[in-house]
C-alpha cells in the first residue's frame, strides 16, 4: 500500500490557480463563462494591492464585451509582426526574440522534464508558458519554485505587466496590473522559503 500524495495547501493551490489563470488570459481573451466568473469574482477588501486589483480586474470583466477583447487581445499581445506588449523573456531581457534568455530557459525546462507541446507556435519564453511551469511547481510542491522564479520570472515579469497595464483597454490593462502585484507577492513569498537564496538547479 502506498502513501497518498501530500494535500496542496490551501495558499499554494491558490498560487497555481492564479498562475493558470494568468496563463490562460495572456494568451487568449476569455470566453463568455470566464468573462462571467471573473465579474462575479468575491473579492475580500483587507487594504492589499493584490485585493484592489482584483477588484479592478472583476469591474473590467463586467463591462467587458468577448467580442472586443478578442480584438483586443490580438493589438495588445500578437499583432501582425508584434503586438504593443512583447510578453517574451529574451524581448525584455536582450531585446531581441529568441536570444539568451530563451536558451537558458530551455536548459533548465530540460533539466525539469518539461517539454515543450506540439500544438503551440509560441517559444517557450512566452509569458503565459511560463507562469503555466509556475502553476506546474507549485502543484508538485517542486523544491525549484524559487529558483525558476527568480531566474526566468523576477527580472522582467513585472515590467512586462506594468506595459500591460498601460494600454488602453480596462481589461487588459486591469490583467497588468493585478499580474504586476502578483509578481511582487510571489517575489515576497519566495525570497523568504528561498531563505534569500534560490536553490539552483543542478543536471545530474
Amino acid at each position: 500500500m502506498t502513501d497518498a500524495l501530500p494535500t496542496l495547501k490551501e495558499a499554494d493551490a491558490l498560487r497555481a490557480d492564479i498562475y493558470q489563470l494568468l496563463a490562460t488570459l495572456l494568451r487568449q481573451a476569455p470566453d463568455a463563462e470566464l468573462l462571467n466568473w471573473l465579474a462575479e469574482l468575491a473579492i475580500e477588501q483587507d487594504g492589499s494591492r493584490l485585493a484592489e486589483c482584483w477588484q479592478a480586474l472583476a469591474a473590467a470583466a463586467a463591462d467587458a464585451e468577448h467580442g472586443r477583447l478578442q480584438s483586443a487581445h490580438f493589438r495588445h499581445l500578437v499583432g501582425v509582426i508584434q503586438g504593443e506588449v512583447v510578453p517574451y523573456a529574451s524581448w525584455y531581457r536582450n531585446g531581441e526574440l529568441m536570444e539568451a534568455a530563451l536558451v537558458a530557459l530551455r536548459q533548465d525546462l530540460r533539466v525539469l522534464g518539461f517539454e515543450r507541446s506540439e500544438h503551440t507556435r509560441d517559444p517557450e519564453d512566452h509569458l503565459a508558458a511560463l507562469c503555466e511551469v509556475m502553476a506546474m511547481l507549485i502543484e508538485s510542491a517542486s523544491q525549484e519554485q524559487a529558483y525558476f522564479f527568480s531566474q526566468h520570472l523576477a527580472p522582467w515579469a513585472a515590467s512586462c505587466f506594468a506595459d500591460l497595464g498601460q494600454v488602453d483597454t480596462a481589461f487588459y490593462a486591469a490583467l497588468g496590473q493585478l499580474g504586476g502585484a502578483f509578481m511582487e507577492s510571489e517575489q515576497a513569498r519566495l525570497s523568504i522559503d528561498a531563505g534569500q537564496t534560490p536553490v539552483r538547479i543542478v543536471e545530474l
